[in-house]
């Protein structure tokens, strides 16, 4: 079940979540490790760094008040620039009078919003004269001025004795050893992954009939189920090899007498009896020839890129020999990765089956815009029932109610059709066609 199930999370939230494996894993590892450095940050910043900064707010205030309380006892010239000097050399303020100037009425907002505000309240609670300050215009100082009788009294005092000022070295750290962290976890993730990336592949490439060299590797339960997946294989193929095997001899076996019984009856008198016997011979062999191609499905068989054009026109035009008219649409230069043999076997079953129940057959090839190419096999015949689509896949299945009785079929063309398609990545779907009959598209992967 996906996470986003099992959560139960708003559908906005679950469009947002990552659908493979390796971005769910890497939201398993950052996301708690986003949380703790976000609660480790907090607290840091609220248990240490704002009370370090309101304590050193705190100090500065008290400075600034001295030295309001200082000039406001003796503003004279003499008395203002000992002052200047004694603040100077005890408590590093650099101290002016600015007389007749007023303070300002607008201050430029901080990026630091939560710090200004404790050196506000420190002032606040120190100062009984109306005061002003500003922390953004010098990086090393702030602008302190305070309203006090005849003037302004401007005060630059040292960032540091306001704020804890490496509190960003905390942060940068903090940051640096995520990311480094998140680096390794993406390495090691990206192993992983790959490693269940590449048993899917080999899955992928068994069930299209090809050969694919995989070795199992990465985590123990990924090796485990590598090598489940080659025991099974290596089973899948042996079954394959055996039922083929004895399908063959079967024929072989079959051949032998019907060969005997061919020549028994060409070396006979010509007789209606003995027409309807050949008749009857020859469908056995049909069916036999049937019988070993869908149990054998071309599995030998090594896929490679063809042009369709000539495989198609091939096909068409074997129909063509035995007496059908069939029109055909195919886009030039269309390829696909096909088996040749089984490709051309399914083809010509479909488009036998539309000659053998219409008067009009129709073989389009075009190129799906998502990639891959769609080859249609439509006929004006009587069709067959959406409800009985799947039934018509069924090997053996004969739909006689709504198609005539094929007197050589034994019901395997879709099945071997299908067979194919699927063979290859690909499907073959029925549907109801603009002719009026049935319509059977292969889809192919490009």
């Amino acid at each position: 079940m996906p996470l986003s199930t099992r959560l139960n999370l708003p559908p906005f939230l679950k469009r947002l979540l990552p659908t493979s494996l390796f971005g769910r894993s890497l939201l398993i590892i950052i996301l708690p490790v986003a949380v703790m450095q976000i609660a480790v940050t907090w607290a840091f910043f609220d248990a240490h760094w704002q009370s370090v900064t309101s304590k050193l707010s705190e100090g500065l205030a008290g400075d600034i008040a001295w030295a309001v309380q200082s000039y406001e006892d003796d503003p004279s010239p003499a008395a203002v620039e000992k002052l200047a000097k004694r603040a100077e050399d005890s408590m590093s303020l650099s101290i002016a009078f600015q007389k007749g100037r007023k303070l300002p009425t607008s201050r430029r907002p901080s990026l630091f919003a939560a710090l200004d505000r404790s050196l506000q309240q420190a002032l606040d609670d120190r100062l009984d004269n109306p005061f002003w300050f500003d922390t953004t215009r010098y990086t090393a100082y702030i602008d302190i001025r305070v309203q006090v009788k005849d003037g302004v009294l401007q005060i630059y005092a040292l960032r540091d004795r306001a704020y804890a000022t490496q509190g960003h070295i905390f942060i940068l750290w903090m940051v640096v050893a995520t990311m480094l962290l998140t680096a390794i976890a993406i390495l090691f993730i990206r192993n992983q992954v790959r490693a269940i990336e590449r048993l899917a592949d080999a899955a992928d490439a068994f069930g299209r009939g090809e050969e694919h060299d995989f070795k199992p590797h990465g985590a123990r339960e990924v090796r485990k189920a590598a090598r489940a997946f080659l025991s099974m294989k290596a089973r899948i193929v042996r079954h394959i090899e055996q039922r083929t095997a004895l399908l063959a001899s079967v024929s072989h076996d079959l051949r032998t007498p019907l060969t005997r019984l061919k020549l028994e009856m060409a070396m006979s008198e010509p007789s209606e009896q003995l027409e309807a016997m050949k008749g009857d011979l020859a469908e056995m062999e049909h069916m036999i020839d049937e019988y070993l191609a869908f149990a054998r499905g071309e599995g030998g068989e090594d896929a490679r890129v063809v042009d369709l054009s000539e495989l198609i026109g091939g096909v068409v035009a074997d129909a063509e020999r035995g007496g059908a008219a069939i029109e055909t649409e195919i886009a030039p230069g269309l390829e696909a990765r096909v088996r040749p043999l089984a490709f051309r076997r399914a083809l010509a079953n479909l488009v036998d089956n539309g000659v053998a129940h219409a008067d009009q057959v129709k073989v389009t090839a075009t190129a799906r815009q998502t990639g891959g190419v769609e080859i249609a096999v439509d006929d004006d015949g009587p069709g067959i029932p959406e409800d009985r689509y799947e039934e018509a896949f069924k090997p053996f299945s004969r739909l006689d109610e709504s198609r005539n009785q094929n007197e050589k079929g034994v019901g395997l063309g879709l099945a071997i059709a299908r067979d194919m398609a699927r063979g290859l990545g690909g499907d073959l779907l029925l549907s109801r066609s603009a002719m009026g009959g049935l319509r059977a598209l292969i889809r192919l992967p490009g």
